[in-house]
């Protein structure tokens, strides 16, 4: 079936909007945590309503105000509460949240948009595969918010997914086509969808053990991060995350593999060739697998849980450019995972 050029440019467009949005976020939450003043306890933190009694002055007023027609206003407002301004650095903050979840939105079109012009699952070259990637990420990451409080990190998240979404726009862009004949089975479906789907979600635990890193380091001595490190969520809320959101990306990641065996030995005839793609997603799957089982035991909880799996999200990496890109392999044609 031909490509639909038509449907394919406002594919592009709305890929490119989606970009330019979350690099607009990207600024608006990172503005949030440069201009945000950290409280030194919570005798320092100012309420955040009054509740006003009747006929009596809030905490706000003087209680010496002169009789008059203003000295009734009080009364006016029984039982109501009066909300405070949010500072600027919290609204820019919750503006870059919803500016998130507005790419997402023309993110997830670009990605339906692509599949209907090509009529194929739309992830079939590096292109289309970190496109998905990134938008899973996301997914990940606003859903999260809803359980963590973890919105001031949001900015560190946008960093690596606008820098592969600028990447997959420009120099790994591909032109909507057919795929090859090697790609063009069922598999493609299953085994594409789930792996990239998994190495998205694995994108959200690689970053928060980052800032964990940085935030015990800045626990454990004022002097390091000083600027950074206090406004970062809790370790604690950061080592949670991690651990729950590896829980369900690693057997996610150990289906996809396994779909690929199979799609391989169909294809080639073998399950397994330690072809260096699937090498380094074995050595990907370790890590990741050796993480949960510290992090499981008492004795390996916190920095050095942390640093098995940032070794992991950094292998990842290494696995979607380095093998794809550098290294000659059997699936060194397709340039997907």
């Amino acid at each position: 079936m031909p490509v639909n050029e038509t449907i394919a440019h406002y594919s592009s467009w709305c890929y490119g909007s989606a970009t330019g949005i979350y690099v607009l976020a990207m600024l608006f939450c990172l503005a949030e945590g440069a201009f945000s003043r950290v409280k030194q306890g919570a005798g320092n933190a100012a309420p955040a309503r009054q509740l006003v009694g009747a006929g009596g002055p809030s905490t706000a007023e003087s209680t010496t105000a002169p009789a008059g027609p203003s000295a009734v206003e009080p009364a006016m407002h029984i039982g109501r509460t009066i909300e405070t301004r949010r500072p600027l650095p919290e609204r820019l903050g919750r503006m870059g949240v919803a500016l998130v979840v507005l790419g997402l939105a023309l993110h997830l079109t670009a990605i339906v948009l692509r599949g209907v012009a090509t009529d194929r699952p739309p992830w079939g070259n590096m292109y289309e595969y970190m496109s998905v990637l990134c938008f899973v990420a996301l997914s990940t990451w606003t859903v999260l918010m809803r359980k963590f409080p973890i919105r001031r990190a949001t900015g560190f998240v946008l960093v690596p997914v606008v820098i592969l979404l600028f990447l997959g726009g420009t120099v790994l862009y591909t032109a909507a086509e057919p795929v090859e004949p090697a790609l063009q089975s069922y598999w493609l479906a299953i085994h594409v969808t789930v792996v990239s789907a998994a190495s998205g979600i694995l994108l959200v635990p690689g970053v928060a053990s980052v800032l964990y890193l940085i935030r015990t380091a800045y626990d454990r001595n004022a002097n390091r991060f000083a600027r950074l490190g206090p406004k970062l969520p809790t370790a604690d809320t950061l080592d949670r995350l991690a651990y729950r959101t590896t829980i369900f990306g690693l057997p996610l990641f150990t289906f996809g593999v396994i779909c690929g065996a199979i799609w391989a030995d169909s294809a080639w005839g073998h399950y397994w060739q330690w072809d260096p793609k699937e090498t380094t997603a074995f050595v990907a799957w370790v890590i990741y697998a050796a993480y949960l089982h510290s992090r499981a035991t008492a004795g390996w909880r916190g920095t050095r849980a942390a640093i098995i799996n940032a070794l992991g999200f950094a292998v990842m990496i290494f696995n979607l450019f380095f093998i794809n890109l550098v290294v000659t392999g059997l699936h060194s044609y397709a340039g997907v995972g």
